[in-house]
């Protein structure tokens, strides 16, 4: 079992961040976004604000502003994922 103090809300709204970031580099208004990646503005805002957007719009997001390829990458990395510390134990012993 792995223990973190992040909560699907912190991560959900780590990419509202990121993905809002990305499209303020690019110069993009959420109404040019809506048109690139056929997910509303009023649905882009709403992520925006709360982080809340269903998984399908969240790629067509993604999509639009960053690689795929990255974001598929997580799935892929389980050698990675096995180097995280499994209990409260071993980060306090620096075991990982």
């Amino acid at each position: 079992m792995r223990f973190s103090l992040l909560d699907d809300t912190d991560v959900s709204q780590a990419f509202a961040t990121h993905l809002r970031g990305l499209r303020k580099e690019a110069k993009l208004s959420r109404e040019a976004l809506a048109k690139r990646s056929c997910v509303p503005a009023s649905t882009i805002k709403k992520f925006e604000l709360t982080g809340q957007i269903s998984f399908r719009q969240l790629l067509l997001l993604w999509q639009s502003l960053d690689s795929l390829d990255r974001l598929y990458q997580l799935t892929q990395a389980s050698s990675a994922r096995s180097a995280l510390p499994t209990s409260i134990e071993e980060v306090l012993k620096d075991e990982f």
